[in-house]
């Protein structure tokens, strides 16, 4: 755990180091905030607090599937990379590390968020919902978590930044995050259950507001952190394998 912690500060301090990156995973969500949200839902306690939720999960995959797709890409690109595998300590304590501080970076890129909901909107939450959310939080990091890791783990860095920009806007609009739940166009409405955004999405709305979960958007979640799992294990699998080939 100790050696989880060292790297997890180390991989902190890398990104701090470059302020923009912690920049960019708040920018996107905080602006859709203020563009999308306190406009046209800002008086409306319900909707915003829908909106809200619905922005952080937008918060948690772009933060996710950005840092871990296009951070371990550009890893992988190091001279220095293959000789950390090569330490006693072995790979667990680096990825640990890398988990923890993506965790720690999530929960920061939600902070404009959350103000923005907070003081320019009706969005409500009492502290018990709040304390449930965060921990919501750390749930749906794992699918995002996971993809990112199979585009880091697959493709070379220039490659992982296309194919992460290119899932990102359609997961966010097919998932129905840019809408309240209901109101996304029919076929939207159709798509979402079967992405992992909704599902995500879901389990946000639900612990913010009362929102009935629908099973199949939460089964289909399951579903994609099986495949995202496997997916992300044959490509670390596979980098290593030719690696040390």
């Amino acid at each position: 755990m100790q050696l989880a912690l060292v790297h997890a500060r180390y991989q902190l301090l890398e990104i701090i180091r470059i302020p923009v990156a912690v920049f960019g995973s708040a920018f996107f969500p905080a602006a859709a905030m203020i563009f999308f949200v306190v406009p046209f839902a800002a008086d409306d306690a319900v909707g915003a607090t829908y909106a809200t939720a619905s922005m952080v999960t937008f918060s948690v995959m772009s933060a996710n599937i950005f840092q871990y797709g296009v951070g371990v890409a550009e890893d992988r690109d190091q001279p220095w990379n293959p000789y950390t595998r090569t330490l006693p300590a072995g790979p667990a304590p680096r990825f640990a590390g890398r988990v923890l501080a993506g965790l720690a970076l999530t929960y920061l890129s939600l902070i404009p968020v959350v103000v923005i909901g907070a003081t320019l909107t009706a969005a409500t939450i009492t502290p018990a919902a709040f304390l449930l959310a965060l921990g919501t939080v750390a749930v749906i990091s794992v699918p995002f978590t996971l993809m990112g890791l199979a585009i880091g783990y697959s493709l070379p860095s220039k490659a992982a930044i296309v194919v992460a920009q290119v899932l990102f806007l359609p997961l966010a609009f097919g998932g129905g995050l840019l809408s309240a739940p209901g109101d996304a166009p029919g076929f939207i409405e159709t798509i979402a259950p079967y992405l992992p955004t909704r599902g995500a999405a879901e389990l946000m709305w639900a612990a913010a507001a009362d929102y009935d979960v629908q099973p199949l958007a939460v089964i289909m979640l399951g579903v994609w952190v099986v495949l995202l799992a496997a997916l992300a294990g044959w490509a670390y699998r596979r980098d290593e394998g030719r690696r040390f080939s």
